[in-house]
């Protein structure tokens, strides 16, 4: 098998592409595309997102310290596309996708109501590490539409989620297997 080798650069793909909801200290909201975002803690739950110093919320961000990590679909994709190459500074995202904002429980920064998992967050750490700047986060609070539960289980299939690639959008597929389906002891016939 051969292999190409490429300068160092960051290959781990798919991504998590989620929209983040943001507040200024004056109150105006903001939404972003990210796709660099990720679990780093489950106790204390703790997540993070990378943001260009750049971006217009940005500033929100580290004004208030606060953000929402609404989950994306396929059937908010073109949302997701938009918010990633729109800026707040020209526009109100929420407004032109149509997005409807609701009220957090416990920060600020608005929920995305079509979304269909909302992270509340509080950052307690920012470090700059060259293009981005990572927000480190607790976790404050989780909202979940009720449609996609089974019980306590979250049915994420119903939810259609969708991932980033090399500047492409993906639906995922089906289900390969469970945690620990590799170790289960299979049961004996007969």
């Amino acid at each position: 098998m051969g292999k190409q080798i490429w300068r160092p650069g960051n290959m781990l793909y798919p991504l998590p592409v989620v929209l983040v909801s943001v507040t200024g200290a004056d109150g105006e909201k903001n939404v972003l595309t990210v796709a660099w975002t990720g679990t780093i803690c489950s106790d204390p739950p703790m997540v993070s997102v990378s943001v260009r110093p750049e971006r217009y919320s940005y500033g929100m961000l580290k004004e208030t310290g606060e953000f929402v990590i609404n989950l994306t679909t396929e059937e908010l994709v073109y949302a997701v596309d938009y918010c990633g190459v729109k800026s707040g500074r020209d526009t109100d995202k929420f407004k032109d996708m149509h997005l409807t904002a609701l009220p957090a429980k416990e920060v600020k920064a608005p929920l995305i109501g079509e979304s269909p998992v909302n992270i509340e967050c509080r950052v307690t750490e920012i470090k700059p590490l060259g293009s981005h700047d990572m927000f480190l986060a607790k976790v404050a609070a989780v909202h979940v539409q009720e449609e996609y539960m089974d019980g306590q289980k979250f049915k994420l299939e119903d939810a259609h989620p969708i991932v980033y690639s090399h500047g492409a959008y993906f639906s995922l597929g089906r289900q390969l297997g469970t945690f620990g389906y590799s170790v289960r002891k299979k049961p004996k016939n007969g």
